[in-house]
This record gives structure tokens, C-alpha cells and sequence, in this order.
């Protein structure tokens, strides 16, 4: 993997710019979690990548309060008697490693080879908390995504998916292939999935312009909730970004010029539209319907 330029060439170099504001959060005296190694596999490539991005405080909000999200759904799904997570996509996530989570738990990370190898030489000398198992895997590979997905299910007794940071930039297509290939797993109990309305990933691509041209979002369902539904899943929480951020108490620490101009907004906006901007992206957990 690149480790010293700023220029995203592929979906996969995401993960670093996630890994280093993981890394940022980590620092605050109020952290909504501490991921002690994100620093480790987020380098210099990380930092320059966050430093390269327009309205990088944005960035850092939306992924201090889904990291914090997602953490909160996992350990309501183990609770609830989950034994097995399967994190698709997994890229330079390290929940094994902090997360407080029974020693029987079975977590089952996939991504390309060329990530797994990177982060396997980064963690060699770290512990888990858990088991932890990584498969190198294209999930684009249809054949080898339902191999893995078999073999995941039949060791598995109550199995979570985990789709952090993927399902956005794959096609409507691929979407409905996957959902229907982890429906036809009868030990899957829940899927975490990412939720952004069209609207939102419109004002994304206006905001960053050329610079995740490489690596842009393609899944802009126009009902989010019945494509999901038509192959077999159904939304049982959704947890909104900014719905989240005011009970977390961590509202944009944004720069003051700008929140000056969001507040003119504000005082402009109908009531039906800033309901919807509120709820413009989240996370959800999905159920076999």
C-alpha cells in the first residue's frame, strides 16, 4: 500500500484517512472511544490525506460519531447473543484489539489481499482481545464472497455482519447481490449497514470535488429502506449522525465563520427540511424480514 502521498487512488486508501481521525479522536480528553493503534496504521498516509480535504472538521465529526455508533451496535448485538461478527471491508479497523468484548467472540475480517498483508505487518506484535481470524478476500469475486460467507455461517451460531464504509460506493447491483447472498445465510441475525440519502452524497461530491473521484459513492437508492426491504432486510434501528451527536453531547466543532453561515441557513430552512437534513446519514442495523 501507498504510505506517503495524499491522493486517494482507490477505495481501499480510505481507510487511512478514517484510521488517522480515529487517531485524532483517540487524543481527546472526551474520546468517544480510544483506538490506541490507529496512529500505527494510519502513518504520515493518513494525516496527509485528512490534511489534503476541504472542511476536514466535518470529516473528524462523521467519523468520531459512527465509529462511537457502530461500537454501541455490536455490543448490544454480542449481548444480545451474538458469537460470531464478520466485518466485510474491514480495512484499518482494530475493534479486536479495543474492544471489550467476551474472550468466545469469533471475529472474522475480509478485505484485499494487499490490506490484510499491510495490516498483518503493522499488528504482529499486538494482542487481541478476541478471537480474530483475517481472509483475504475481492469481495467483487462473487464465487470466493459465498465461499467465505458458507463457511463464516456454518460455524457461526448468531452471526453479524459488519459493513463499515462499503456499501456506499458499490453499485445498486452489487448491493442487491450482496444483501441477497448474506440473506440466504440462516445464522445471520443482524447487518450494519451505512445510510446516506441522495441529497447528503450529492452535497459530498459538490464539497470534495475531484478529490475522491477514485474512490466516489454509487449507492443513491431514491427508498433506502425498500431496497433493502425488496431483498429481504428491514431497518430495526437507525441511528442518525446528528440525532446521535446531540445525546453524545459532540456537536461540529466547526470553524467560526462557518458556523455563522450554517445558523443564517438555519433561520431559512422549513422545519420539514431541517428534519431532513438531521436525518441525512446514520447507521443502521438491519434484520433478515
Amino acid at each position: 500500500m501507498h504510505v506517503t502521498n495524499a491522493t486517494i487512488d482507490s477505495v481501499s486508501d480510505t481507510a487511512f484517512w478514517v484510521a488517522h481521525y480515529r487517531s485524532v479522536e483517540t487524543k481527546r480528553n472526551d474520546a468517544l472511544f480510544r483506538d490506541p493503534l490507529a496512529g500505527t496504521l494510519a502513518g504520515d498516509r493518513g494525516k496527509s490525506i485528512a490534511e489534503s480535504m476541504p472542511r476536514g472538521f466535518m470529516s473528524f465529526w462523521v467519523i468520531a460519531i459512527r465509529t462511537r455508533i457502530i461500537d454501541d451496535f455490536v455490543r448490544t448485538a454480542v449481548n444480545e447473543g451474538v458469537d460470531t461478527v464478520l466485518n466485510l471491508g474491514a480495512g484499518l479497523d482494530t475493534r479486536p484489539y479495543r474492544m471489550d468484548l467476551p474472550a468466545s467472540l469469533t471475529w472474522i475480517e475480509a478485505d484485499y489481499p494487499h490490506v490484510i498483508a499491510y495490516k498483518e505487518d503493522r499488528l504482529a506484535q499486538e494482542t487481541t482481545r478476541f478471537k480474530l481470524t483475517r481472509v483475504k478476500c475481492d469481495l467483487a469475486d462473487a464465487a470466493a464472497r459465498r465461499q467465505l460467507f458458507a463457511t463464516t455461517n456454518a460455524h457461526a451460531k448468531k452471526l453479524l455482519v459488519l459493513t463499515e464504509g462499503v456499501v456506499p460506493y458499490l453499485t445498486a447491483e452489487e448491493v442487491a447481490a450482496l444483501a441477497d447472498d448474506l440473506g440466504g445465510l440462516d445464522h445471520a441475525a443482524g447487518w450494519i449497514v451505512d445510510f446516506f440519502t441522495p441529497e447528503l452524497i450529492a452535497a459530498r461530491e459538490r464539497m470534495m470535488g475531484s478529490r475522491l473521484k477514485n474512490a466516489p459513492f454509487r449507492f443513491r437508492p431514491d427508498d433506502w429502506s425498500g431496497f433493502f426491504a425488496a431483498h429481504g432486510w428491514r431497518a430495526t434501528d437507525i441511528r442518525y449522525l446528528a440525532e446521535e451527536a446531540d445525546r453524545l453531547g459532540r456537536p461540529i466543532e466547526m470553524p467560526l465563520p462557518v458556523k455563522l453561515m450554517f445558523i443564517l441557513q438555519s433561520m431559512f430552512m422549513s422545519k420539514g427540511r431541517g428534519e431532513r437534513f438531521r436525518k441525512a446519514a446514520g447507521y443502521a442495523m438491519l434484520q433478515p424480514a
